[in-house]
C-alpha cells in the first residue's frame, strides 16, 4: 500500500526534553514499520531543529524528499502539558515552517504515474488557507486515491466550517469521543443527548463517508461502517505518555482496514499498537508487529 500524508513535522516540547513529532510524521513512521510505503509532505526550517528533524527522519526509515526546507519560518513546535485528565494538551506557534510545504511538480508527476492509494491528513494544517487548497488538490489529482482524514482537534487551531469542509474529502474518518462528542454538540439546533451512533449515521450520512472511527481511550474503539458497529475493547498497559498513540492507531486501522481484515481485527490490531506505543516514551518509539499482535491476542 502506497500512502502520501501531508502534515506537521515538529519537535514536542516536554518540560525536561523534546521530541520529534506531528501527527503526519508520526503516522508515516508507524507506517514505514508496519511494511507499507509512506511519503511525507511537509516543511522544516533552516534551524538547528530543521536539520536534528531531518536526520532523525532518516533513522526512523522515512525518506525526506518530500519534507521542503525554508527559511523563513522556524521549525515547528508543540508545548505539551497534561490535562486535569492526564490527556495531552498543546500550545502550537503559527506560523510554521510546516505552513509553507510545498510539492515537487516531478515528484507529483511520478506519484500520478505510479498511483498513490491513500491520502492522510489532519486539521492543523489546513487552518492555513493555502494549504487547504493545497490538500483539495491533491485529493483531486491523485484520484482515485482514498482519503482518511485524522481530525486531531487542537484547542484554538480549527473551526467548525473547516472540519466540515474536510470531512466532504473522506473516505474514512478518526477522531476521538470528545471531539465526536463537540461537533454532535455544535451541529446540533436542538438539545438532544449525545449517542456515538447517531453522531456517526448523521455525519456518515452529511459528509458521504464510508467509515468512521471514534478511539475511546483505554475502553478501545467504535467503528460505524456504512451502519454496522463494531465495538473493539482497550488493552491494559502501564502508560508511559499517550503522545503518538493516537497517530499510531490510524496507522494500524488503515492498515488492516486497507489489507481487507475483518473490522473486529483491525480494530482490536489499532487498539493494541495505540497501546503499545502508550506504554512507551516518545510519539514514534520502537515495536514490533509480533509483540502488537501477541497484546492483541490477549483479548484486553
Amino acid at each position: 500500500m502506497r500512502v502520501w500524508s501531508i502534515g506537521e513535522v515538529l519537535w514536542d516540547v516536554f518540560p525536561d526534553q523534546e521530541r520529534l513529532g506531528g501527527a503526519s510524521l508520526n503516522f508515516c513512521a508507524n507506517m514505514q514499520r508496519l511494511g507499507d510505503s509512506a511519503t511525507l509532505l511537509s516543511a522544516v526550517g533552516t534551524d538547528n531543529r530543521g536539520r536534528r528533524a531531518l536526520e532523525q527522519m532518516r533513522l526512523l526509515g522515512l525518506g525526506t524528499e518530500g519534507v521542503r526546507e525554508v527559511q523563513e519560518l522556524a521549525t515547528g513546535i508543540a508545548t505539551i502539558s497534561t490535562g486535569a485528565e492526564g490527556e495531552p494538551e498543546y500550545v502550537i506557534p503559527r506560523p510554521a515552517a510546516f505552513d509553507r510545504l510545498s510539492i515537487d511538480a516531478s515528484m507529483l508527476a511520478s506519484a500520478m504515474a505510479d498511483g498513490v492509494d491513500w491520502l492522510y491528513f489532519g486539521t492543523l494544517l489546513n487552518t492555513q488557507p493555502e494549504m487547504e487548497r493545497l490538500t483539495n488538490d491533491l485529493v483531486q489529482r491523485l484520484h482515485p486515491a482514498r482519503a482518511f482524514y485524522d481530525i486531531n482537534l487542537r484547542h484554538g487551531q480549527w473551526n467548525l466550517a473547516l472540519v466540515q469542509r474536510l470531512s466532504q474529502l473522506a473516505s474514512v474518518l478518526k477522531l476521538n469521543e470528545s471531539e465526536a462528542e463537540t461537533l454532535f454538540a455544535l451541529t446540533r439546533t436542538q438539545q438532544t443527548p449525545f449517542s456515538l451512533e447517531d453522531f456517526c449515521a448523521s455525519w456518515s450520512s452529511t459528509y458521504d463517508i464510508d467509515l468512521i472511527c471514534v478511539t475511546l481511550g483505554p475502553a478501545g474503539c467504535f467503528v460505524f461502517d456504512r451502519g454496522m458497529v463494531t465495538r473493539a475493547p482497550g488493552y491494559t498497559v502501564t502508560v508511559c505518555d499517550t503522545v503518538g498513540s493516537g497517530d499510531a492507531f490510524a496507522a494500524g486501522f488503515l492498515h488492516g482496514y486497507a489489507l481487507g481484515w475483518p473490522m473486529p481485527r483491525t480494530a482490536a490490531f489499532a487498539n493494541a499498537l495505540g497501546a503499545a506505543v502508550a506504554g512507551r516514551a516518545g510519539a514514534t518509539p520502537a515495536w514490533t508487529t509480533e509483540e502488537v499482535f501477541a497484546l492483541a491476542a490477549t483479548g484486553s
